[in-house]
């Protein structure tokens, strides 16, 4: 039977949306991951569910154990990852509200334990492919969900993760498009890598929440802004997650 794996947290603590839902705590030799695991069913489909900055949302960015994350959801043998992040736009058209399926990362951040390996063992050494970081086939489907729920999206974009808990200066902002990244988060580095390494295919649902602060027209972005924006569209991602487990 497929088994799913959910990262995220607001809104999809919702206890409706598993059904037969029970808590699990795994131990990782990295550490405990940020949260209990609910686990339970969505349709057919087995799911669990990690909270990456912990339920109540008390794990600042760089703090993310996610070493212990991703080993968890390997260790209850999930076959493939769909996560979630909030993000800030780079581009006049990734409009607030809108969601983006990415395609391609760059890793700016600096602190992160970005591989399980903290040394090779005598001729296996571990060099992971990453050109293509997210798993094409989930992708796919989640662009074909998005099609039929008439969504507004877009089918690819390149995100750019930084440290915070602090959000960018306006020289950093504009940087950063300059480099080609399309959105702007705090979490889809290393967690994704870490999925490549570890072999479980990996796809993300980012939605725009604010304009960042490259934009001298707009106000600079603060926390507040972002949640009143994540808290109006959430429903979106989880039609959009609940279409897309139908197809696996």
């Amino acid at each position: 039977m497929t088994k799913a794996a959910i990262i995220g947290g607001s809104g999809l603590e919702d206890p409706n949306i598993l059904k037969s839902p029970k808590i699990i705590k795994v131990d990782t030799p990295f550490g405990e991951p940020s949260s209990e695991l609910s686990t339970g069913k969505i349709g057919e489909i087995e799911v669990v569910i990690l909270s990456r900055h912990g339920k109540k949302h008390t794990i600042p960015p760089t703090q993310v154990n996610n070493r212990a994350n991703i080993w968890a959801l390997k260790e209850l043998a999930c076959d493939f990852i769909l996560a979630t992040t909030a993000c800030g736009s780079l581009r006049e058209e990734i409009g607030r509200g809108d969601l983006v399926i990415l395609d391609q990362f760059i890793d700016f951040t600096k602190h992160r334990k970005t591989t399980f390996f903290e040394k090779f063992k005598p001729g296996d050494m571990k060099h992971t492919p990453m050109a293509d970081p997210f798993d094409s086939n989930l992708r796919n489907l989640l662009i074909q969900s998005a099609d039929e729920l008439k969504l507004k999206f877009h089918e690819k974009g390149t995100v750019i993760s930084i440290e915070g808990p602090r959000f960018s200066t306006r020289a950093e902002s504009n940087m950063y498009r300059m480099w080609g990244a399309d959105i702007i988060n705090m979490s889809t580095a290393p967690e994704v890598i870490l999925a490549n390494e570890i072999g479980i295919p990996y796809a993300a649902i980012a939605m725009s929440t604010d304009y960042d602060c490259w934009k001298t027209d707009e106000n600079p972005v603060t926390w507040e802004a972002v949640l009143e924006i994540f808290n109006q569209n959430v429903h979106n991602v989880i039609d959009l997650l609940l279409t897309t487990l139908k197809k696996l």
